[in-house]
């Protein structure tokens, strides 16, 4: 009867201890992981009236809940007398702002601005509306892309969104008067890290898919890499067909990034694809299209552009 009894609170202890747990937990669980599909905030223009797309739909599972889903992007805006946003953090639902080039000078070339910022913060002022507004007044189209940030993975998370850009920007191409065969990018620091992932992983889009969007390549069609950097990526095995490459850095005063940039041109120059380098003899890190007070590494967006004329990206079809 003793030995019964045992039984009976050894059970009665053991169960309570499992409820207790589990209310416990229940109690400690994240609250940021929501019970149903995710409804991430619209991110906000960030020229005023501007058009954003978001890259993927509401309620994918591309998109995840870490800590600050349910809270706005945050601007960090210039002090000056502009007002431009400097830069973006808190990017949980990743986007494209649209700036096209006014329809008198715009050739259907598009370019996809891929701003830096050690995957720590997104700078889409000097790398972002400052690139595109150059661009426009070269007719040619701008796609600044926010794409996500730590914790976000950028060898997966943040590339996924890249990939997506090329696939929501051909799928939109009419609309926007681009040509699919002429959409690239062009990215920064971090950003250029982007720029020559998706270099390197590129599909031709999957026609069986359920989401339209996906059914659209995500090759570029070329790719620019303005003072690059990364932590890990295989450069053993480049494409066949991977897009022609634009590649520029400061020099030694820019040691690490310089090195990536000599590292990335190796690899592809063995594959035989296309590639353009510019390593100058000094200039530092970051700086996008900035003057730096008349030195060489002042002008490489104007070598950039010559380089895209001679490969005929900056001439339509037609006209070719």
């Amino acid at each position: 009867m003793t030995s019964h009894r045992h039984i009976i609170f050894a059970r009665f202890a053991v169960t309570a201890l499992i409820g207790s747990f589990t209310t416990w937990a229940a109690g400690q669980a994240p609250s940021s992981v929501p019970a149903q599909p995710l409804k991430l905030l619209e991110p906000k223009p960030l020229n005023p009236g501007a058009k954003v797309v978001t890259l993927w739909p509401a309620g994918s599972p591309m998109l995840k809940a870490l800590a600050g889903w349910d809270k706005p992007e945050v601007f960090n805006v210039s002090k000056g007398k502009s007002g431009r946003v400097e830069s973006v953090v808190n990017i949980h639902n990743p986007s494209i702002e649209v700036h096209l080039a006014p329809p008198e000078k715009a050739n259907g070339m598009a370019v996809i601005v891929a701003a830096g910022g050690g995957n720590a913060t997104c700078n889409v002022g000097p790398e972002g509306t400052a690139i595109a507004e150059w661009l426009n007044g070269l007719g040619i189209h701008a796609f600044i892309e926010r794409y996500r940030l730590r914790p976000y993975n950028s060898l997966t998370d943040a590339l996924a969104d890249t990939q997506r850009c090329f696939r929501v920007i051909r799928a939109n191409a009419k609309e926007w008067g681009v040509d699919p065969k002429r959409v690239g990018i062009m990215g920064f620091s971090a950003g250029g890290e982007q720029a020559a992932l998706v270099a390197l992983k590129f599909d031709e889009g999957k026609a069986d898919a359920t989401d339209p969007i996906e059914r659209f390549s995500c090759r570029p069609d070329f790719t620019v890499l303005v003072y690059a950097g990364w932590r890990s990526m295989d450069l053993s095995n480049v494409p066949k067909n991977a897009p022609p490459a634009f590649l520029v850095s400061a020099g030694l005063d820019d040691a690490f990034h310089a090195r990536q940039t000599v590292e990335f041109y190796d690899a592809y120059f063995k594959a035989k694809v296309p590639v353009e380098l510019h390593i100058y003899s000094h200039g530092g890190h970051g700086g996008g299209i900035s003057p730096r007070k008349g030195i060489p590494f002042g002008t490489w967006h104007v070598r950039c552009i010559e380089w895209a004329k001679d490969l005929g990206f900056m001439t339509p079809a037609d006209k070719n």
